[in-house]
């Protein structure tokens, strides 16, 4: 055990130690057994979803059902779930390679993430023996479908201020369910509801499962949408469900805690289906600029289309890097905490909670590249990417969702400091000596160490410099603004995307190193690139996210001493990022899809 703890990375330390290239995932490690299936996803997609998304997202009646039917009678449905409740029982990895693939599709992405994640887990992970013998193998094989019931009218962001009550009868066999959730996806035809609700004045939700033909559930009709609209989303009603004693989930207001810890997994999950929808973008996009002729020749010949192709590509592979790291890094913890004896389940749950902060980072991460790359798409087709012909159109929707889904990302940015804060008060994180180190470093001369002209040098020495910056400014923040950080909102947010950056740049550096030592250095040019963009360019952003945060609480000579030491951390030697993005766009565009 002693051993496995040395090799596991703790949560947030990112910002205060290195990380050896060896120690990461990336997807060009695939064994054959997860290529195969990835093969059968992209086999199902291709079949069955790509070629009915119009009817999909018309809610051709019973369409979306047997799409799940058939998606657990292939296995798809119980990746994760352990073998003795009928799924394959894979790891973090494996899981996250499938909900990559079925991210491209569209709809049929928010249904089976709906039903495997918030749907089928709190049950699996939370469950008694008895629930999970009854429910888990009928949702794994697909027989039934799930959704999970937590948001109501006045309880969005603030999940636990819900009115959802639950109330035990006189002869304490069961609770009467009554209230209102809405937004609730898979509802139309879900089986079995996981639901939230408070009993008596207790402060805290508790979660029960109730079943379809349980009387006194109702819905609304389907919602009409921006987007996915081939996702079933209804308010859903009850009125004095009569729940068994014995499908309350857990303990008595174990409820937040359940959402809470199911939303983390979401979370990391949704960056992989992200992903997905990203690299389906970009192989979309190249695929018409080579077709699209102007002025008597393809628009993949053109400057502009050019950078647009490869800035789509760099921010995905970037994307890509730094979801697998995180996939990684859950792994190793539940790997860990199983070796020391702790139930499968639990430790599935502890190690994603462990790793909170960086799920709520990716998930920003990644739908927010999701959206750059469709909108870059969009304008790539031109006037015809705003017909409802083109399928750029419907991405662009679609994929609107997720900077919502899973908690706002606005909320997810201030999570990201508050975790990472919270951690470094319960003494699990050291970041004020760090810190300390770095405001001390400010009145020292700046160092000019002779480099070497070793491949990523800059880079490692760019990205140990913008951490030093997040400290320093997280660091100055806790410190003079206190308990009022926490209302300091633009301030956190600025914290939080120099921290996503930063994890993201070092993330997409490893990723290459690790594949040169795989491959080699000229097979992987491409990648380097890539790479080397990604980092120069987050330094300006750096740059000014830091800045903006201090203006906003430092002053005087203080001010000016932290705004000399963001200059100098941030500072990059040139580079002809027009000529590397050139090099990847060509790429790309002579296989003509997404092929790294």
């Amino acid at each position: 055990m002693e051993t496995i703890e040395k090799l596991v990375l703790k949560g947030g330390e990112f910002l205060i130690k290195e990380t050896d290239p060896q120690d990461i995932f990336i997807p060009e490690e695939w064994d054959e057994e997860q290529q195969m299936i990835a093969q059968t996803c992209y086999d199902f997609l291709d079949q069955e979803v790509f070629t009915k998304l119009d009817e999909i997202d018309e809610m051709q009646e019973g369409l979306m059902e047997s799409l799940l039917t058939k998606a657990g009678e292939l296995g798809m449905l119980g990746i994760s779930v352990p073998e003795e409740f009928g799924g394959f029982g894979k790891d973090f990895v494996t899981s996250m390679l499938v909900t990559e693939i079925t991210g491209a599709g569209h709809s049929f992405a928010v249904a089976i993430a709906a039903h495997t994640g918030i749907g089928t887990l709190p049950i699996l992970y939370y469950g008694n023996q008895e629930q999970k013998e009854k429910y888990v193998p009928k949702l794994a094989y697909g027989e039934w479908k799930a959704c999970y019931c937590l948001t109501e009218p006045s309880a969005g962001s603030d999940a636990n201020s819900g009115k959802t009550k639950a109330t035990l009868t006189d002869d304490g066999k069961h609770y009467l369910i009554n209230g209102q959730k809405m937004w609730i996806t898979n509802s139309g035809f879900a089986d079995i509801f996981v639901v939230f609700a408070k009993i008596g004045d207790d402060k805290n939700l508790t979660a029960f499962i109730v079943e379809k033909g349980m009387e006194g559930i109702t819905l609304n009709p389907e919602e009409k949408k921006m987007g996915i609209k081939g996702s079933s989303t209804r308010q859903v009603f009850f009125n004095n469900v009569k729940v068994p004693v014995e499908n309350l989930l857990a303990n008595r207001e174990d409820g937040f805690k359940i959402a809470l810890n199911i939303l983390n997994i979401g979370r990391v999950k949704l960056a992989g289906a992200a992903l997905g929808g990203c690299k389906r973008a970009v192989s979309t996009s190249v695929n018409y600029a080579n077709e699209r002729e102007q002025f008597g020749r393809p628009i993949s010949k053109y400057g502009a289309i050019r950078h647009k192709l490869a800035e789509q590509t760099i921010q995905t592979f970037a994307a890509e890097s730094a979801t697998y790291r995180v996939s990684k890094n859950i792994e190793d913890a539940i790997n860990a905490l199983k070796a020391d004896g702790m139930d499968p389940q639990k430790a599935t749950l502890k190690g994603v909670e462990q790793f909170a902060a960086e799920a709520a980072m990716l998930k920003v991460l990644g739908s927010e590249v999701l959206d750059f790359v469709v909108d870059e798409a969009v304008q790539i087709y031109g006037g015809m990417g705003y017909s409802a012909e083109s399928p750029v159109e419907r991405a662009y929707r679609d994929a609107r969702i997720n900077r919502i889904f899973e908690g706002t990302n606005e909320i997810n940015r201030m999570l990201t400091v508050d975790m990472l804060l919270k951690k470094a008060m319960k003494g699990e994180l050291d970041l004020m000596g760090p810190a300390k180190k770095i405001a001390d470093e400010l009145f020292d001369i700046p160092d000019f160490d002779e480099l070497t002209g070793e491949l990523f040098e800059d880079e490692h020495k760019y990205i140990k410099n913008f951490k030093k910056v997040i400290l320093m400014v997280a660091g100055s923040a806790a410190q003079k603004l206190m308990m009022q950080l926490a209302k300091e909102q633009e301030v956190l947010m600025c914290i939080a995307d120099m921290a996503i950056w930063t994890y993201t740049a070092e993330s997409v550096v490893l990723r290459t190193q690790k594949l040169i030592s795989m491959k080699g250095k000229e097979a992987c040019t491409n990648q380097i690139a890539m790479a080397q963009v990604y980092v120069y360019d987050v330094a300006d952003k750096i740059n000014k996210a830091a800045k903006d945060a201090l203006t906003a609480f430092a002053e005087g000579d203080e001010l000016r001493v932290q705004l000399m030491g963001v200059k100098r951390f941030t500072k990059t030697n040139p580079l002809n990022t027009k000529a590397l993005r050139q090099q990847v766009a060509q790429k790309l565009i002579e296989e003509n899809k997404y092929c790294f």
